[in-house]
Parts: C-alpha cells; structure tokens; sequence
C-alpha cells in the first residue's frame, strides 16, 4: 500500500468509532432528545437552506442530496455536517457552506457531458457534487496531504471521474485544458490569466475573487469577449501559490 493509502486507512480508522456510532443507528440527537437521521438532515439542508434560498436546478438539488457530506468532515464536525456554515478541514482549509457549494454548482450551468477543472480540492466534497453534474472533473490541491486524502477518499467512495492533482492552481492543468467550466472555491486578489485561457469558448468560470472583500463572479468567454459579472459577497479562504511560482 502506499503512503497515501496508509494516510487514508488511519483516517478510517480514526473516524471508525464515532462513524460506527452513526451509522449504526443512523442518527443524532437534536434538542429535546429528538433523534433525525443522517439522510434526514441532508433533505432539510436541500430544503431549508438551499432551495428556500432560491437554488433551482434540479440536477444540482439532486446532487447535493446525494453526496453524504458527513463524509467529507474530520470527526468532531460529522454531527454539524449539514448545517449551513463553512467547517474547518485542517492544514487552514474549509469545506464551504453548502447552500455556496450549490450557488456556484448552479452557476456553472453544467448539463452533463462536460470537463470541468475546480481549483482547490479541500476534502472533495465540491469534485464529489461536481462529478455528478459532468462528465469529467480535474481538481487541483495545493497542500499535498489534503490532496492525497482526497484522492483516496474519492476513489472509495465510488465517485470514478474525478482526477485530482495535488499542485499550483495558478497553472492549472494545461495538458487538459480546454475547460467547458472552471471552479475556484479558494479566492485569488485577481482572477489568474492562465485559467481563463484554458477556458473552452462558451465556457463559464465561477470564483471568488479579492483579498479582504470578495466577490463571487461568473466570468463567461465568447470569442475574443469575456464578460463578467457580481452574483454576491463571499468569504473563501486565500489562493495560494506554489513555492516556485514567481
């Protein structure tokens, strides 16, 4: 076995206890001594704080319902997993709120059969939503023991069409390129040059985009045109350069 299959069979193991627990009577308890169930929360997460926030797609909706987000959180978040906040993933990364995850999954207006590069694997959680909606996804991790979990968190978790690199998103993945779509869930100063050249004409890019105030934008390439456009305010964690990158 190799190292990032070691790493990933001692994070099992570590999570065994409390996902034995879980999944044993698939439950937790709220409030008064209520018991909901796991897929219970992840329907009242659609419902509550995505649809009812006006995400309407209903390929997204499915796909959120189908990716087990308690999955892609460390231990102690696994009971909080579906509420509507950003949790901390370790090594200074998040995985984002889930009503953010669908906004920029909707934005993307993905209809199946394309190749979509996201920048900033995390846990995986968005390339597990992302695989859903197209056809071929290439996600990029800059901190290589987050991207080495992923990789094998993915694969046992089933989802097939997802590659993940561990590297400097700022060059994205050029022998891969063109991109029918491009995600960033880690927000530049500026929107990098590179990966809107790899943008295939008629693709879509969505991404935060600032230091301190961010902005979450869509970014569409018509020809020798590119517009762009403000959907909302957005807080991400910053994009961050490989070591060599100048």
């Amino acid at each position: 076995m190799n190292q990032a299959g070691i790493e990933y069979m001692e994070l099992v193991k570590r999570r065994s206890g409390s996902l034995m627990c879980l999944i044993a009577c698939l439950c937790v308890v709220c409030g008064a001594g209520k018991e909901v169930s796991l897929e219970n929360l992840r329907e009242n997460m659609v419902k509550k704080q995505i649809e009812a926030r006006g995400v309407s797609d209903r390929r997204v909706l499915a796909a959120m319902r189908s990716v087990e987000r308690h999955r892609f959180v460390p231990d102690q978040h696994i009971t909080t997993a579906y509420e509507d906040h950003p949790l901390p993933i370790g090594y200074g990364q998040t995985i984002s709120q889930p009503y953010i995850v669908a906004l920029m999954s909707e934005l993307l207006r993905l209809d199946g059969d394309e190749k979509v590069l996201e920048i900033g694997t995390g846990s995986g959680y968005q390339a597990a939503v992302l695989s859903l909606l197209a056809k071929e996804v290439y996600t990029i991790e800059i901190v290589e023991q987050l991207g080495k979990l992923s990789t094998m968190r993915l694969k046992n978790l089933g989802y097939t069409n997802v590659a993940v690199r561990v590297g400097d998103g700022y060059r994205g993945w050029p022998e891969k390129a063109p991109f029918d779509a491009i995600m960033l869930t880690a927000s530049p100063p500026r929107i990098p040059q590179t990966l809107i050249d790899q943008l295939a004409d008629g693709g879509i890019l969505v991404a935060p985009e600032g230091e301190f105030n961010q902005e979450l934008v869509v970014i569409e390439k018509r020809g020798n045109t590119i517009s762009r456009r403000t959907v909302t305010y957005v807080r991400f964690v910053p994009m961050v350069r490989g070591a060599r990158e100048p």
